[in-house]
C-alpha cells in the first residue's frame, strides 16, 4: 500500500505563489497517476490537478488551468503543484492522492484514488 505525504502550505497574500511537494513513501512517482485535491471549509473535496502515470499529461480543474502547474520529477520522486496569482478563494487544506494507473477513468475522480496524504493548509490573504 503506497502512503503519499504532502508539504509546502502556508500563508500567502492574494497574487502570490506557493509550491506544494508530494512524496510517495518508498515507491516510484513515476508508477502512479498522481492528484492533487482540496477541501475548503465547509466544502465538499474538489479536483485541483492530476498527472497520468503513462503520458505524464497533466488535467486541470478549470478554476486553476492558467494558474497552477502539476509536475512530477522522477529522479526525485516528487510531484508538484505550482500555484501562481493565487486567490481568497484558493484557500483550503490541499492533498496530494495517488492510485494505479487507470486511464479510462476519470482523473477528476476522488473515489478513484487509493491512498491520500494528510493535507497541507493553503491560506491566501486578501
Amino acid at each position: 500500500q503506497v502512503h503519499v505525504e504532502e508539504s509546502g502550505g502556508g500563508l500567502v497574500q492574494a497574487g502570490g505563489s506557493l509550491r506544494l511537494s508530494c512524496t510517495p513513501s518508498g515507491r516510484m512517482v513515476s508508477a502512479y497517476d498522481m492528484g492533487w485535491f482540496r477541501q475548503a471549509l465547509g466544502k465538499e473535496r474538489a479536483f485541483v490537478s492530476a498527472i497520468s502515470w503513462i503520458s505524464a499529461r497533466p488535467y486541470y480543474s478549470d478554476s486553476v488551468k492558467g494558474r497552477f502547474t502539476i509536475s512530477r520529477d522522477n529522479a526525485a520522486n516528487m510531484l508538484y503543484l505550482q500555484m501562481s496569482s493565487l486567490k481568497p478563494e484558493d484557500t483550503a487544506v490541499y492533498y496530494c492522492a495517488a492510485r494505479n494507473p487507470a486511464p479510462e477513468r476519470d482523473y477528476a475522480s476522488a473515489d478513484s484514488y487509493t491512498a491520500w496524504g494528510q493535507g497541507t493548509q493553503v491560506t491566501v490573504s486578501s
